[in-house]
């Protein structure tokens, strides 16, 4: 196996990394690495994408639509997908993950980017949160670290508490939906959302990592209702 760098920016955070995993006889595979921690590739996105299709399957009609993290772009990909969202809007804070989406470093960028109903913020969403709302949205899809217990950064953290989890429940319209990406069981997170939501419910999802198989993990509530 042959790892071959595509691109590669340092920010305040710390360093953001493309790169391409050759082996013989197989695709590459482009992997996004975050301060020397993997955060994805495109050879495993089934739970990216089940972000998506598993919060819109819940919502009758799905018109406005927030997520936290651009990653590869897997998420909001499925989100568009759906004709009924009229509006989504995605919160990076790695700028030069936006750039290299917008020239077409990662395959696809372009196209996506495209999508006259997607509009890119850049920033934080612990900062942004309150600032982004033009109006109640249907679906809010939290994918910016690996979850509670395998933070990139240690201010994420923050992102899976009840204060931000209260000021998430506020942006919802009365029936919307929240859903959080974690790459291993939260069961404070699942607490904590139950708190502030009144219930939660834990979706696994199986991955094959390399020669291994794991779960990630969707943790999802309605405004103040079962979700489901």
């Amino acid at each position: 196996m042959e790892y071959v760098e595509i691109a590669r920016a340092t920010s305040s955070r710390g360093d953001v990394l493309l790169r391409e995993r050759r082996t013989p006889g197989a695709p590459a595979v482009l992997e996004l690495r975050v301060n020397g921690v993997f955060v994805m590739d495109t050879r495993e996105t089934g739970s990216e994408r089940a972000l998506a299709t598993e919060s819109l399957a819940l919502v009758a009609d799905p018109r406005n639509v927030l997520v936290g993290g651009l990653g590869l772009g897997f998420t909001a990909r499925e989100v568009l997908a759906d004709r009924r969202v009229e509006r989504l809007v995605v919160v990076e804070i790695e700028e030069p993950l936006i750039e290299w989406m917008r020239d077409g470093t990662v395959p696809g960028g372009p196209e996506l980017l495209a999508d006259r109903r997607l509009r890119i913020v850049p920033g934080d969403i612990r900062l942004l949160v309150e600032e982004i709302v033009t109006t109640a949205y249907d679906l809010v899809l939290l994918d910016v670290d690996n979850g509670p217990g395998y933070l990139v950064h240690d201010t994420n953290a923050e992102v899976y508490r009840p204060g931000f989890l209260q000021r998430v429940r506020g942006l919802l319209a009365p029936d919307g939906v929240l859903v959080v990406w974690s790459a291993a069981q939260a069961p404070d997170l699942e607490a904590a959302m139950r708190a502030t939501f009144g219930s939660c419910r834990r979706q696994a999802h199986p991955v094959r990592l390399g020669e291994r198989d794991e779960d990630y993990f969707l943790y999802l509530s309605r405004g103040g209702t079962a979700a489901g």
